[in-house]
């Protein structure tokens, strides 16, 4: 169905009231004309016929069609007098400024209070936003050189934001103008976080492929025919193969959690089950790291929604990287309990090694994608980068949430806050 604007039904009308007044004045003219010629010997029918004539004139009903929309203007008429432009500035979700051609607030949204604060009436816009760029938007649509005009625009305070800032006059001999603001922060985020990504992968891949190459190229010349040699930089290709392996492997792991964000309903899994699968299958690690991982499950079943593959690689990752940075602590400690609150009770899974801990500064961004604490450690330990920001993937997925504690020379403490329901 084709949208109808109001400009076309207010044509539409006038269009049938000029008909509507045409036929009026053609059964009126008809009437004089009649009164006026036709008197006269054998014409007495003429006074009659102009009667009806003027009557019929005088007391056509309007087209049904000419009432209707007619009446539809007067309704849309009414309307529009009634919504004013602060209802309509509060209806918009982003920033919206109505400014008047000395560039003075005349009024400010809800959404523009919340971005920039203090948007009172009276207020200057030149002193409020003085970035060059801005002065010269406002001074271009001002003073009438183009109708309107956008440009992007960075906002340092409370919190870095980037706007796309659009200002165009309000309607015809207004001298109103406006301002909206389109917040594009997390757009450009994920712009970053994706160049990042294509960059950080690319090196990780480039570094073992610059190795194989050194070899191979030794191998051919001046270790053609040394066995010792030949013999230690295989064994140090097949390491950087089996690195860049590991790397692809986590990135596909990755994606494929980004391609199906939802979890099927339905599936329940046992948390006691299944970190014992996961102790069992690390244990080698465990006693090559001379750790001995203690449990301290609680009483009772802990069965929670999910899918148990992904759960297992959660908290395979996280014992891993418990049993490979936190060796010098000598044991790690795996628990479980019943947590949350009585409306939203979870299942806690922690997670905790008793090595040299964590910076508080690494924290907050310890699952970013190849966010390492320390590179050459994390290299040494056939890390990828990868393993945490898989682990948050996977709970997201689950609805639940991953807490980190740690101090320095104490160790860390991973807990998974996983919904019981």
């Amino acid at each position: 169905m084709s949208d109808v604007t109001g400009e076309d039904r207010h044509s539409r009308t006038s269009l049938m009231v000029r008909l509507w007044e045409a036929r009026w004045y053609l059964l009126a003219g008809l009437a004089a004309v009649t009164v006026a010629y036709g008197f006269g010997p054998g014409r007495a029918w003429a006074l009659p016929v102009a009667v009806l004539l003027l009557f019929a004139a005088l007391f056509s009903a309007k087209p049904r069609a000419v009432r209707i929309a007619e009446k539809a203007g007067e309704v849309e008429a009414e309307g529009l007098q009634r919504l004013s432009g602060e209802y309509l500035a509060a209806a918009v979700a982003d920033p919206l400024i109505i400014f008047d051609r000395s560039t003075t607030v005349v009024h400010a949204n809800a959404a523009a209070f919340v971005a920039f604060g203090g948007m009172s009436p009276g207020l200057s816009l030149p002193l409020k936003f003085r970035a060059p760029e801005m002065q010269a938007l406002l001074d271009s649509v001002v003073s009438g050189k183009i109708a309107s005009d956008e440009l992007d625009y960075l906002e340092k305070l409370p919190v870095e934001r980037v706007y796309r800032v659009s200002a165009s006059s309000v309607g015809h001999g207004t001298d109103l103008f406006v301002l909206v603001f389109k917040d594009q922060s997390e757009a450009r985020r994920i712009d970053r976080m994706r160049a990042d990504f294509i960059a950080n992968a690319s090196h990780e891949l480039r570094t073992p492929l610059a190795s194989i190459s050194g070899f191979i190229e030794t191998l051919r010349g001046p270790a053609r025919n040394d066995p010792a040699a030949r013999e230690q930089f295989l064994q140090i290709m097949q390491n950087q193969t089996s690195r860049m392996a590991r790397l692809i492997d986590d990135l596909l792991s990755l994606s494929r959690l980004e391609m199906k964000p939802y979890l099927k309903a339905g599936a329940r899994v046992d948390l006691r089950q299944t970190l014992e699968s996961v102790i069992d299958s690390l244990g080698p690690l465990a006693r090559d790291s001379n750790l001995v991982v203690e449990r301290d499950f609680a009483e009772g079943q802990f069965a929670v929604p999910g899918d148990r593959d992904e759960l297992f690689q959660v908290f395979e990752n996280l014992l891993e990287n418990a049993c490979k940075y936190g060796q010098s602590g000598g044991r790690v400690s795996v628990s479980v309990a019943p947590g949350g609150t009585v409306a939203e009770p979870t299942v806690d899974v922690t997670i905790r090694d008793f090595g040299p801990g964590i910076p508080e500064e690494h924290i907050p961004r310890i699952t970013e994608r190849f966010y390492r604490v320390d590179v050459e450690t994390s290299r040494a330990q056939k890390g990828t980068g990868l393993g945490l920001s898989i682990v948050k993937h996977i709970l997201t997925r689950h609805n639940a949430r991953m807490s980190i504690r740690s101090e320095l020379g104490k160790g860390a403490a991973f807990t998974v806050h996983l919904p019981a329901n």
